[in-house]
């Protein structure tokens, strides 16, 4: 029995996505611990490692209009595999911090390069009736990378931190040659519109771009210090490989983003998701060092994680159907901005602040931007 269309692209999507946001995008924070002792990094080097992840991110994004006007949608996607292979083996090689930052930053792209073009490979390829379902499929892939990602923090356990990026490019390489089976080629498009997506969402789809900002900023935080806040603690090392598989698996319940929105409203469900990442950050804050409030937070975050991301694509989709890659691509360079911010932020006001009360007002910011979402969304 063939696979449908919707399903081809669902399973190459999820694959691609998977290993790009799930593993490549968020492998520095796993390996932070490890990192700082094996190479004597400082606070704030750390934070702007992780900051510069995300602008490689964020060029990606920039990038990808004019090579999808050349080449057509499938094009970028295989850029993106091949970014996240390079860079996790360069990462895994490194032994000085501007190599590491090198590798990190080419890991990091590979999100950029792949997620938006499946918003066109779905409207193009997709029967209508089943885009929302397929779109929630490729994102829910991000959940399928976690698990995976936390299956190599266990091994790693046993080795090297470093073997942990050697599978982010394995995965990295089968999730390519996967998508390059499973999607067809499709009409370059007579121009570019990534650039101008950008400048056109932030007039046309405000709220979707401030909803972008806050929830890629507060996600961005929670990834990369929750590792830190379990080796601080008395919890025991299999800890982390287990918050991130169960980030992972409770984020799985995104694959049905698309019905949820049909009945809540996008906005609404967006908002809910702000306030579910901001009750799991206040967790992780207040309680990290009890392995029972790591948990609950993992499985909440998880949930907010994966719907929220899902969500965006489908929303975006519903605003402009006709143009769903240039809307969310918009969103996206929007939220990249943000999620380089973030991170160079947060490790300078860290060695002040604290992790804790850190955590503390980025739940608050997401919980007060959830809730204004929410009471619009009512209206």
């Amino acid at each position: 029995m063939s696979l449908s269309a919707g399903s081809r692209i669902g399973i190459a999507g999820a694959a691609v996505v998977g290993v790009a946001f799930g593993m490549a995008r968020y492998a520095y924070g796993v390996t932070l611990p490890d990192i700082r002792q094996e190479l004597h990094l400082s606070e704030p080097v750390l934070g702007l490692i992780a900051s510069a992840t995300f602008s490689g991110y964020l060029a990606a994004l920039l990038l990808v209009g004019p090579l999808t006007a050349r080449r057509g949608s499938r094009a970028p996607t295989t850029v993106g595999g091949v970014c996240g292979a390079l860079g996790a083996i360069i990462v895994a090689m490194a032994h000085a911090p501007w190599i590491l930052a090198a590798g990190a930053v080419l890991a990091g792209s590979a999100g950029g390069w792949v997620w938006a073009p499946y918003s066109d490979i779905v409207t193009k390829i997709v029967a209508r009736q089943q885009q929302p379902r397929a779109l929630a499929m490729i994102t829910t892939g991000t959940g399928g990378g976690l698990v995976v990602l936390g299956g190599l923090s266990a091994l790693a356990v046993l080795g090297s931190w470093r073997l942990i990026w050697v599978g982010v490019a394995l995965a990295a390489v089968i999730a390519a040659v996967v998508n390059l089976r499973l999607v067809p080629r499709t009409i370059p498009h007579a121009r570019s519109d990534g650039q101008r997506g950008a400048l056109w969402v932030a007039r046309a789809l405000p709220v979707p771009a401030c909803y972008s900002v806050v929830y890629f900023g507060v996600i961005v935080v929670y990834f990369t210090y929750a590792a830190d806040v379990l080796g601080s603690g008395s919890v025991p090392a299999a800890a982390v490989p287990a918050l991130y598989a169960a980030v992972g698996i409770s984020g799985l319940v995104a694959v049905a983003t698309g019905a949820m929105a049909k009945r809540a409203g996008s906005m609404r469900l967006a908002g809910l998701c702000l306030v579910a990442v901001g009750v799991a950050l206040a967790l992780l804050g207040l309680a990290g060092d009890s392995l029972g409030a790591t948990a609950v937070s993992a499985c909440i975050f998880g949930v907010g994680y994966m719907t929220g991301s899902a969500v965006l694509a489908v929303w975006t989709a519903e605003l402009v159907p006709a143009r769903a890659g240039a809307a969310f691509t918009g969103c996206l360079i929007v939220g990249a901005v943000s999620s380089a911010v973030a991170p160079a932020l947060a490790g300078a006001a860290l060695p002040s602040v604290g992790l804790g009360p850190l955590l503390v007002l980025t739940a608050a910011v997401s919980l007060f931007s959830g809730v204004a979402l929410v009471l619009r969304g009512r209206r």
